[in-house]
């Protein structure tokens, strides 16, 4: 275990007691690579706990332990409402038609804490903004990404998330930006064919994917950091 390697990330990215979307993918990376056994969670926590008390000296503590909840949810993710670690809840599969992909989605939402990002082709279904909605209310951070040819279909709900102060950003390229995956709290990842529209739930066949590999997390973050830069 590099103890040394993860002390110099979290001195760096307590500069600005914040962290970001991108840092939280470095982090599940190092997890990914450093972290086998429960004495290295264990070390790996208590750093957490120094570099934090090292910067309470010259910071607001209220932003310091913010910014601790956030990186606890790489190191040690928050328990789900079943209560397991979401780290160890098993990767699981879903398939459509049926409710299967669509009640996985809705809970993922609603057991959301402190960040969803949301890359997807387009948001139709009713059910799954409501999610989204509820979620912003609670005061989840949450950034969508959808493709412009989508955004304004006819019962598409990009422009009231947009509307009710959700950060969106749409593909305005030629082609299309047709991913289906959403990161929540940066320890579980939902990837799949699977639109966000009811035709997916009733009638095609589609499939999602729940998983908490942090190797793969950290993957579909940067995806999405890269994409949502490169976006006005």
């Amino acid at each position: 275990m590099n103890a040394a390697e993860l002390d110099a990330l979290l001195r760096q990215f307590l500069v600005d007691q914040k962290l970001s979307p991108h840092e939280r993918g470095v982090l599940a990376d190092w997890v990914a690579k450093n972290v086998t056994t429960d004495h290295q969670r264990g070390v790996a926590r208590h750093q957490l706990f120094e570099a934090a008390r090292n910067a309470i000296v010259d910071s607001a503590a209220g932003q310091v332990i913010s910014f601790v909840e956030d990186a606890l949810r790489v190191l040690l993710p928050m328990t789900s409402g079943a209560g397991q670690a979401a780290s160890s809840t098993p990767d699981e599969a879903f398939f459509s038609p049926g409710d299967a992909c669509l009640s996985r989605i809705i809970n993922r939402f609603a057991n959301a804490r402190r960040t969803v990002d949301i890359c997807v082709f387009t948001i139709t279904d009713d059910r799954i903004s409501r999610s989204i909605l509820d979620a912003h209310k609670r005061g989840v951070r949450l950034r969508i990404i959808t493709d412009n040819d989508k955004a304004y279909d006819l019962g598409s709900d990009a422009e009231s998330l947009r509307a009710a102060g959700i950060p969106l950003k749409t593909d305005r390229t030629p082609f299309h930006m047709h991913h289906k995956f959403a990161i929540f709290d940066g320890a579980r990842l939902l990837n799949g064919s699977y639109n966000w529209t009811r035709g997916a739930a009733e009638q095609n066949m589609e499939n999602v994917t729940d998983s908490g590999d942090t190797k793969l997390i950290g993957r579909f973050q940067r995806e999405f950091d890269a994409i949502w830069e490169k976006l006005d």
